[in-house]
């Protein structure tokens, strides 16, 4: 029942959104794109965090009129990784790596995304989230960074972005490619029309600069030339398969690891195992 109503709301939001392209097209792209960033899940309660979290410590980093959180394990250690989870998710969802790291002795970095976590905000865009990551890089120079989903995707368009020579090598977890197939999958599930897809599309380009044939994982990965470690489960149900393989045919200096059975989330002990010697061999 549940799932029925939750079908017909998303039908109306979309049905409204179609009606309000006709005679209000700047409201309609604006509130198009509003339900397409923002997060529904994946918040944190200061007083309730995971246990994992509470194992951490914590640190509120203030950017422009933005605060994200920062967790720190086995601070002092010599290796930093940096972790960047992905939509509707926070820093806990590396619960199950975190151990597996802890034995390599390595510094744990990990933060909330915009709109996510205890992170202020409410609305999500990776380029901002890329701001967060490129302050921690420069700040604590962790050599190897690990993103997950929309954080793999955010890792991408960092490197792509933001030129430097701290992050030595690079895993990415599940990562969509396209920008324009996270539009097609959200329009298709709204029932959108193409003319407020076009009007989300503009709005991407007068708001963020952001020509959405070009904000791709395969052309910012094209541009990566450290040591990379790409994994793809083909029972993906989240983000598809054939995006892994995109960016892993452009990612030239990078290994693909294809899994079966593993789906979105991609916990796994001999994955976990292979990111580990992935990190520690020169």
């Amino acid at each position: 029942m549940q799932k029925v109503l939750t079908y017909i709301l998303v039908k109306s939001i979309g049905l409204y959104i179609n009606i309000l392209g006709y005679v209000a097209p700047k409201k309609a792209s604006t509130l198009a794109y509003k339900f397409f960033s923002t997060p529904r899940d994946g918040r944190l309660v200061k007083d309730q965090l995971p246990e994992i979290l509470q194992e951490a410590e914590a640190e509120m980093i203030t950017h422009e009129h933005f605060v994200f959180q920062m967790y720190t394990w086995q601070p002092g250690k010599e290796k930093k990784v940096l972790l960047i989870h992905g939509w509707e998710s926070n820093a806990s969802r590396w619960e199950l790596l975190i151990p597996y790291l802890k034995k390599q002795d390595y510094t744990i970095i990990a933060l909330d995304a915009p709109a996510h976590g205890l992170s202020s905000g409410e609305v999500f865009d990776i380029p901002r989230y890329a701001e967060f990551v490129n302050i921690i890089v420069h700040s604590l120079q962790p050599a190897y960074m690990i993103g997950h989903s929309i954080g793999g995707a955010t890792a991408l368009y960092y490197m792509a972005h933001y030129p430097q020579d701290i992050i030595k090598k690079l895993v990415v977890l599940g990562a969509p490619s396209d920008l324009n197939t996270i539009l097609a999958n959200y329009a298709g599930m709204l029932s959108l029309n193409n003319s407020v897809i076009k009007m989300l599309k503009k709005h991407f380009f007068e708001h963020f600069k952001i020509k959405t044939d070009e904000f791709s994982g395969k052309i910012f990965a094209k541009q990566i030339e450290i040591p990379g470690l790409l994994s793809h489960d083909r029972d993906d149900e989240v983000v598809s398969f054939k995006e892994g393989r995109k960016i892993a045919e452009a990612w030239t200096s990078a290994e693909f690891i294809i899994t079966k059975g593993l789906g979105h989330s991609m916990h796994d002990s001999k994955l976990y195992e292979k990111i580990c010697q992935f990190l520690s061999h020169a």
